[in-house]
């Protein structure tokens, strides 16, 4: 008791400090989110997320090559499908030639130690910008599942290391996992978006591959008939149990920083590796606000990913990654 004991001799200087730290960030942790484009030559800024970029191809090669050499070993593909090869079904989202598939080949080639994760999802491929097949104003469920197999097996085919199904449809990563074991890529991972949240975090990341849902007649004005109510806490231990017993090698928490409460709940409840994503808004927010000179961006930005890990994470996706890794002594 006090006086004897006094919790602040091990925070008199910084190096007691560091010897006595709980939580450490490395590039270890980090799955970086990289947004690809047809065309060549091409690195345009997303307006909303400042020094972020969507990638032809050949940047994209360079990308993955910087990012190796900074120490990051893990990439999380999204792409930017043009208008005139999206449909109800997402029809382009199975072309052998595809851009994702394509993507997936660049990353492997120009750095074969790269772990590819690829997002599976129908949104980027639906004219209607949902993740599943529209039918009679609902999100067919099962229908999706199928096509979400087949996405899976495609990406399998190209090279991917681990598919990453980002879109809540009831069953799917059983189908998914059912449909690798069958085509033999029995080595191929699944890391499940288990507790996604139908949040209002995500705009910048709709505006970056141009797929929020539409404004049309028949079709749901937005995602929360299979994103979760963001006001649950229970369901996403369930959901997340479900997708553990189904085949998921990693369960992911999405949004990050807001979530904290669920991911640690989810922590004392299951032994697989948990992944969060530090979401499009909530990188937005940040830079907006160090932009204003609100806040400073380096040590907020560290404060929260720490947070993000001190909750349970192992894997943190985030727009951060270059920035952090830039700081690490």
């Amino acid at each position: 008791m006090y006086p004897l004991i006094r919790n602040r001799r091990l925070r008199t200087s910084e190096s007691i400090r560091r010897l006595v730290r709980e939580t450490l960030i490395t590039p270890d942790d980090f799955l970086v989110p990289l947004f690809v484009v047809e065309g060549k030559g091409v690195k345009e800024e997303i307006a909303s997320m400042p020094n972020y970029y969507r990638l032809s191809l050949d940047n994209l090669e360079k990308e993955v090559k910087e990012l190796w050499n900074m120490g990051l070993c893990a990439v999380l593909l999204f792409v930017k499908v043009p208008d005139s090869l999206k449909d109800n079904k997402g029809t382009e989202a199975l072309n052998a030639d595809g851009l994702m598939q394509r993507a997936i080949k660049t990353v492997k080639n120009a750095c074969p130690e790269m772990l590819v994760m690829t997002d599976v999802a129908l949104d980027p491929y639906s004219s209607y910008g949902h993740d599943g097949v529209v039918g009679d104003g609902q999100i067919l469920n099962d229908e999706t599942t199928e096509i979400l197999a087949e996405m899976s097996i495609s990406h399998a085919q190209a090279g991917v290391d681990f598919v990453a199904p980002s879109d809540m449809m009831d069953g799917r990563i059983l189908s998914i996992r059912e449909a690798l074991e069958d085509e033999g890529f029995i080595n191929t991972g699944i890391m499940s978006y288990s507790a996604k949240y139908a949040s209002a975090f995500y705009g910048p990341f709709r505006d970056a591959l141009d797929s929020a849902p539409v404004d049309l007649k028949n079709v749901p004005k937005d995602k929360k008939t299979y994103q979760m109510d963001f006001s649950n806490r229970f369901e996403a231990i369930r959901e997340t149990q479900m997708d553990i017993e189904e085949g998921a090698d990693i369960v992911m928490i999405k949004p990050g920083i807001a979530y904290l409460d669920i991911v640690r709940e989810i922590r004392n409840e299951v032994e697989v590796p948990i992944a969060v994503y530090q979401v499009s808004g909530e990188y937005a927010m940040l830079k907006a606000a160090a932009e204003k000179g609100w806040l400073d961006h380096d040590a907020v930005m560290m404060e929260q990913l720490l947070a993000i890990k001190r909750a349970g994470a192992n894997i943190i996706a985030s727009y951060f990654a270059k920035d952090v890794v830039r700081l690490l002594p």
